[in-house]
């Protein structure tokens, strides 16, 4: 007795838009799919370029949910594959989670393949790290309160602002003027820099460098409302500062420390915590 039909959905991130940047694993997953579902407003088309000879293919833009679910239904019913393309990671405000489930209840097997979120490939093309040495150690990343989707008490804009760190803020750029006035009144300085991205890969692609003070000038400027992303912090125009990792005094499982090296950079260290020179030890005879 044959098998019964089995289908697969996997939900593949597509990165900001050029196909180049595609993992070889999602490649792969378009190549192997019976249908490609993918945000044709969001991705370059030539991802399709991945998908097989006769593969059906359908852009989710006209599709709500159910109308998804309907597919998936149809991949357990005739053992098809689904590749779900969506922009940027998957993790990322993608609807991917309520997606997941509905598979699970389907008794769908699921499969998801990362891709590159806008955030890290606006800090590629403006070539700044988003986590300094004792500038900026963390990257919060969030959108304005307001718009369609409710945000939970706690996660407005204002309130990340406060750590002063690096912040990577999504689907806002309709609302520049409220997005200015919550970082500030976290905290952020007037010329605190900004990077405005606009369509990251694409041809259209815009990045503006700016400060806070001029962040809502350069979006109206511009006339930027959408596809827009938002880099804000410190971190995007410091410099000078060092990693330890690299640093000869550090050791690893791959490299011994110099103990010299080691020894001064305990001092700078200690020095740095307590707010008071430290004098280094000396060295030992011999040593």
């Amino acid at each position: 007795m044959a098998d019964a039909p089995t289908g697969k959905v996997t939900f593949v991130g597509a990165g900001p838009g050029a196909a180049d940047l595609l993992t070889f694993r999602a490649a792969r997953a378009i190549a192997a799919a019976d249908v490609v579902i993918w945000a044709a407003s969001l991705v370059q088309a030539e991802i399709l370029d991945h998908a097989r000879v006769g593969a059906e293919i359908l852009d989710s833009a006209a599709m709500s949910l159910e109308d998804v679910v309907a597919v998936y239904e149809r991949a357990v019913r005739d053992g098809l594959k689904v590749a779900r393309v969506h922009s940027g990671d998957p993790a990322l405000w993608g609807g991917t989670q309520e997606q997941v489930d509905r598979c699970d209840d389907l008794g769908l097997e699921v499969e998801i393949v990362p891709g590159v979120s806008s955030f890290s490939a606006v800090a590629a093309i403006a070539q700044r790290e988003l986590t300094i040495p004792e500038v900026a150690q963390s990257v919060i990343l969030t959108r304005l309160g307001g718009g369609k989707t409710p945000m939970p008490p706690g996660e407005e804009v204002r309130e990340f602002a406060r750590h002063g760190t690096t912040m990577a803020v999504f689907l806002s750029a309709a609302r520049s003027g409220q997005l200015t006035a919550e970082l500030l009144e976290g905290g952020y300085p007037t010329d605190t820099p900004v990077i405005v991205a606009y369509q990251v890969t694409w041809p259209e692609e815009l990045v503006l460098p700016c400060t806070i003070a001029t962040l809502e000038e350069t979006v109206k400027e511009h006339k930027l409302w959408k596809h827009t992303l938002f880099l804000v912090g410190p971190a995007l125009s410091a410099s000078g500062t060092r990693s330890h990792l690299y640093h000869p005094g550090h050791f690893h499982g791959f490299r011994r420390a110099d103990r010299a090296a080691r020894a001064s950079l305990r001092a700078e260290n200690a020095e740095k915590s307590s707010g008071k020179p430290v004098a280094e030890p000396a060295e030992k005879s011999g040593s």
